[in-house]
């Protein structure tokens, strides 16, 4: 494994600087996590401005989420051959400047253009590659590390969204933009520069520190394909809800606010999902975490359906939030269970960019769906189906895990 040379040696393993590079990471990820979220919350005005219809306003969250999709992988191999702070460090000056440019876009083009190559670029640092980097510094309490740093992200999702509509209301959706770049660019670069120690020597494979990677009757090939399965069909479903909340309240007649107030909701779920997802997975395995996570969404995605009420729907939003917070981390927790460990910034990245793209092509294809039929109905059914098929596959991967399990007994 490939480290930063510095002058002071790394700390190691499970130490106290790690669980203190723990914290810095998820303050980072929560800043930088903007700008997953930043044009959930400005779809409409992006859409009443350009004068376009639903799926042509989806296409910018669309871009973001390939830019993030493709960066998970280029800053994933990076961080495995440089360590994480410097391509870190030139993504958050990508996600800053994306902004910026954002706020002075004169056309639905060049606004899904900063969207894709520099926003979702940018903001890949904080997801797959902080991800990666943070499981090589913890081998006891890894599950509950690697869902932590996942947390900023949907910390990022309960704040931003919170906050952005009332600056819009006031100064405009470009103003906002232009306000989140510059608190990103003075706040990502201080912190990504506190994360310059290279990963201790007790990550690297054989060392005393590190894990043994577990068996499974599958070659690393076929599982990193039927994760890359599942992990786009969750997130398929799970875009419906997230990316189309805010827009389905207004067709409502609830109004932005209380849209964007359900999406600050599932994402606080989220977290306390995700964080207690970490603790489950360190006693029964990212497998079994994963799977009823993903047995417990599709159930909340049938909610949706019959309940449109206000309040049912922040009821809703909850229950969804509570269910799917912890699906994507455990991605991360089976590479690092079952891959070597000098792989997983790569193998983390593929399997990010899987469920971003999943993220992508649902949140394009329910606005698709719902031009075609008028109503979101359809688009939550369509949800359903990926999800089922990512339990197929994850029930795979367990009866191959555990097949392998016991023939070794």
């Amino acid at each position: 494994m490939t480290r930063t040379d510095l002058s002071q040696p790394p700390p190691s393993i499970d130490s106290s600087y790690a669980w203190m590079r723990l914290a810095i990471s998820m303050l980072l990820a929560t800043i930088g996590g903007v700008g997953m979220w930043a044009v959930v919350v400005v779809l409409p005005a992006v859409q009443a401005e350009f004068g376009i219809d639903r799926a042509a306003a989806s296409m910018p969250y669309t871009a973001t989420m390939v830019g993030f999709a493709a960066g998970n992988v280029l800053v994933g191999r990076a961080i495995d051959r440089m360590g994480y702070w410097m391509p870190a460090l030139l993504s958050s000056v990508a996600l800053a400047a994306g902004f910026l440019l954002a706020a002075l876009s004169t056309s639905i083009l060049q606004f899904t253009l900063a969207q894709g190559l520099l926003i979702g670029v940018g903001t890949s640092a904080i997801f797959g590659p902080l991800i990666a980097d943070i499981s090589h510094w913890f081998n006891r309490r890894r599950g509950v590390a690697v869902t932590a740093a996942a947390a900023g992200n949907y910390l990022a999702g309960t704040i931003w969204p919170t906050v952005m509509p009332t600056l819009m209301k006031a100064e405009g959706w470009r103003f906002t933009y232009a306000a989140i770049g510059i608190v990103c660019l003075v706040t990502m670069v201080p912190l990504v520069l506190m994360l310059r120690r290279g990963a201790p020597e007790a990550a690297a494979a054989g060392s005393p520190g590190s894990r043994l990677v577990q068996p499974i009757s599958l070659s690393p090939a076929a599982l990193q394909v039927l994760l890359v399965v599942a992990g786009l069909g969750c997130c398929v479903a799970m875009s419906m809800p997230q990316v189309h909340i805010v827009a389905y309240c207004m067709d409502l007649g609830y109004g932005v606010a209380h849209g964007a107030d359900m999406l600050s909701i599932m994402m606080a779920a989220g977290v306390v999902s995700r964080l207690a997802s970490g603790f489950v997975a360190d006693r029964i395995g990212g497998v079994k975490t994963l799977l009823i996570g993903s047995v417990l969404q599709c159930l909340s995605l049938f909610f949706y359906i019959p309940f449109d009420g206000l309040a049912s729907l922040y009821v809703v939003s909850l229950v969804f939030g509570l269910s799917q917070g912890g699906i994507v981390p455990c991605y991360a927790i089976i590479v690092r269970e079952y891959m070597p460990a000098r792989e997983a910034g790569q193998r983390i990245g593929i399997v990010m960019m899987a469920t971003i793209f999943g993220m992508a092509i649902g949140g394009w294809m329910s606005g698709w769906i719902y031009d075609l039929t008028g109503s979101y109905a359809a688009a939550f059914l369509n949800g359903i189906a990926w999800n089922l098929l990512n339990i197929l596959a994850m029930v795979l991967v367990l009866w191959k895990a555990m097949h392998r399990t016991a023939a070794a007994v």
